[in-house]
């Protein structure tokens, strides 16, 4: 079909590895058991052996800290809000350090998700573009490709993941 994206070629993962095309659609969570955090300008942000994930076919993982591991006196609420056909709605936050530093939107939760995803109801998820460190357990995670999508690329997953050039009509 004309100006359809070419069908994206799954790599294969290797020992202790996960292919986000091995995810699922709809959406799954599932419980994380490494810490998770989130530094910026040194301060550590969020911080939770607690945290969830949310695993979507051609998706990095997006993390989800619950409230009592964020320091949530660094968030204001914004107007921002996206719809998500699995989750609902999502409210953003910016996140402001004592530094004056200001990263806008750099945050989102779901207050009330859809049925299914409940357990992340209040949850903080955080782009790792946006912040200074993401970090799933010793290992420092890159964003996913684009700055559309939430999810953090470890070298525990391969791809190739949506959100890069050509991958919009996946």
């Amino acid at each position: 079909m004309a100006g359809s994206a070419p069908s994206p070629q799954r790599i294969e993962p290797g020992p202790g590895q996960e292919s986000v095309w091995d995810y699922p659609r709809p959406p799954r969570v599932e419980a994380v058991t490494e810490r998770i955090s989130v530094v910026i300008d040194g301060i550590e942000i969020a911080s939770s052996t607690s945290a969830l994930r949310v695993l979507e076919t051609a998706g990095a993982p997006v993390y989800y800290v619950p409230p009592g591991d964020v320091r949530r006196e660094l968030l204001v609420a914004t107007a921002r809000t996206t719809a998500c056909e699995w989750k609902g709605e999502a409210r953003y936050w910016s996140i402001a350090t004592p530094a004056d530093r200001v990263i806008p939107n750099a945050a989102w939760s779901y207050q009330v998700p859809l049925p299914g995803f409940e357990a992340i109801a209040g949850h903080f998820a955080f782009y790792a573009w946006a912040v200074d460190e993401a970090w799933v357990g010793d290992e420092l995670a890159m964003p996913q490709p684009g700055h559309f999508y939430g999810g953090w690329v470890t070298s525990r997953i391969v791809g190739p993941f949506k959100g890069g050039p050509g991958s919009f009509g996946w």
